[in-house]
């Protein structure tokens, strides 16, 4: 049953629409493409402050742009899990949502391939995959890992930009390979445990989520694999930093924040879904960091104000069992 309010939409780049896109970016998960990029960037030799200040905001909003786009290819489902959202209540209309969305992305891909030309090709992989989630979506061996390759690939992109800032080649590394897995296993994580709390919308509306087919017991066995994945991309990331005491406790926290995720996987409903949800989040952000730290000592209190600001921002989404 559709729970959509009809409503006349605002007017485009008005200030109501601007607070409805707003929401619609999910201000409190920008933080996980903001960190991803930054991890990125650290892997570089070396980064102006002011370079590092444009790129980590473009890729701070790089997830909401992504977001508002995804969210317009599924209303079929936000219509019955997350009613509050502006696309489902009528506030805007799909078509400004999309407009804006891609004209945020591509800006923000100019951006990045004005430091690096390899990041053109990387930058059009984003964003059509951004356009084709939802298909994926709909099956449950290919959600988690598709929407990951994307924010994986948003690292690569953070690397190039700041390899070309500071004249430098694109190169393999053992910390390149963590970090990569981090990205990519982490967000996985992200994604399928997420799928927890809409599992009734997604099976009412055909999205095969691997909840929806499998089940709680053997998705959170998967999740488990994806935590464990995680963790192992980080040791290796953060390898020859380990002794450095910013980066042992950003690890610290992470891991423990990984645990109390999947601890808490077994023991929620669809409806407390969010509270094992929420400390996988946290865990990303925090294991991101260290592997940022990890390779630029210098930018530990930046990111230490950085995750009190995501903690600040995630008291404030609308909903609270939506993440």
């Amino acid at each position: 049953m559709s729970v959509i309010t009809h409503q006349r939409p605002v007017r485009l780049l008005s200030l109501s629409f601007i607070g409805a896109y707003a929401v619609t970016m999910r201000p409190y998960l920008l933080f996980v493409s903001g960190v991803t990029g930054i991890a990125g960037l650290s892997l570089a030799p070396h980064i102006a402050v002011e370079t590092a200040l444009l790129l980590g905001t473009v890729f701070f909003l790089s997830y909401g742009f992504g977001q508002a786009l995804t969210d317009c290819f599924q209303l079929d489902t936000d219509s019955l899990s997350a009613p509050y959202r502006p696309l489902v209540r009528g506030t805007v209309r799909r078509d400004q949502v999309m407009a804006v969305s891609l004209v945020g992305l591509i800006t923000s891909g100019l951006v990045v391939a004005s430091y690096n030309s390899v990041n053109i090709p990387l930058a059009l992989v984003t964003v059509v995959g951004l356009t084709t989630y939802t298909y994926f979506k709909r099956r449950w061996w290919a959600g988690p890992f598709y929407n990951a390759a994307i924010v994986a690939i948003l690292l690569l992109i953070g690397y190039a930009a700041g390899a070309g800032a500071a004249a430098g080649a694109v190169e393999a590394s053992m910390a390149l390979i963590g970090a990569i897995l981090v990205a990519f296993f982490g967000y996985a994580n992200f994604v399928l445990t997420g799928y927890y709390k809409d599992i009734s919308a997604d099976r009412a509306t055909g999205y095969n989520t691997l909840p929806v087919v499998a089940g709680l017991h053997t998705s959170t066995a998967v999740s488990d694999g994806f935590a464990v994945f995680t963790l192992v991309g980080c040791a290796v990331a953060v390898a020859e930093a380990a002794g450095n005491l910013a980066v042992i406790v950003f690890v610290a926290a992470g891991v423990m924040t990984t645990i109390i995720g999947q601890v808490r996987l077994r023991r929620v409903s669809e409806a407390t879904a969010h509270r094992a949800i929420a400390p996988v989040v946290h865990s990303y952000i925090l294991l991101m960091s260290a592997v940022a730290v990890a390779n630029k000592p210098m930018w530990a209190a930046a990111l230490a104000l950085f995750y009190l600001g995501f903690l600040v921002t995630m008291r404030s989404r609308p909903m609270r069992q939506q993440i």
